[in-house]
């Protein structure tokens, strides 16, 4: 089966994830999360692509992404999966054991306006969806926690946000989204559609040939 059209254009902000094959477990503690996260910085440092959230989960991760010119966001997520899977493989004594992600990344564009603050509430709040915290602080392997309790030096790694955080953020994050917010996103993330109003979903389908992803069969669930 053909592969299905990738957007990778600069300028762009991107929801990216992946998760691990069979959706198994590979962050256990601390050295796992912090493994990633160095790979993560290192990646950063060496690529045009701008980190403005991520969440990272027992079995997958997410992330936003604005990339800068073509091919950035390609680049960063090849550099990014291949050498957290070695370093992984190195570290758990599994070198030879095959692939640690289930393929290709999954990505989708997300419209610059208060759906991105919506994606971002999404992704940041990741943790307390799966009922892994009660709080939006209390997990430290996501940005949220980077960004307001994370040294100067560990808050480099993100990007200023291109939408002001509203003051009332942290309120925002211990509350879910909407359903209808819910159930956009979850398309967006299962077809590769566009997050944003009608006319920003339509105008990025025809721009980008994205076509075949509205009427495509959909993608594998995460939460």
């Amino acid at each position: 089966m053909p592969r299905s059209h990738r957007v990778d254009v600069g300028g762009e902000i991107y929801h990216c994830l992946n998760r691990s094959v069979g959706r198994q477990q590979i962050f256990y503690d601390d050295s796992d999360y912090q493994l990633f996260e160095l790979v993560l910085l290192e990646v950063n440092d060496v690529t045009n692509v701008e980190i403005l959230a991520y969440a990272l989960m027992p079995n997958h991760w997410h992330l936003v992404l604005k990339s800068v010119e073509d091919g950035d966001l390609s680049d960063f997520m090849k550099r990014l999966t291949v050498t957290h899977t070695q370093r992984y493989r190195v570290k758990t004594k599994t070198v030879g054991e095959g692939p640690l992600y289930q393929g290709r990344y999954k990505s989708f564009l997300i419209q610059n306006d208060s759906h991105l603050l919506t994606a971002l509430r999404y992704v940041e709040r990741n943790p307390l969806t799966a009922k892994l915290v009660s709080g939006p602080l209390e997990w430290k392997y996501g940005s949220v926690y980077r960004r307001h309790c994370g040294t100067e030096k560990e808050r480099k790694l993100l990007d200023k946000w291109p939408v002001p955080e509203p003051t009332d953020y942290l309120t925002q994050l211990s509350n879910p989204l909407t359903t209808r917010e819910y159930e956009k996103i979850t398309l967006a993330k299962e077809k590769g559609v566009p997050y944003g109003n009608d006319k920003f979903i339509m105008d990025k389908v025809e721009l980008y040939s994205l076509q075949s992803t509205l009427r495509g069969k959909g993608r594998p669930k995460l939460s």
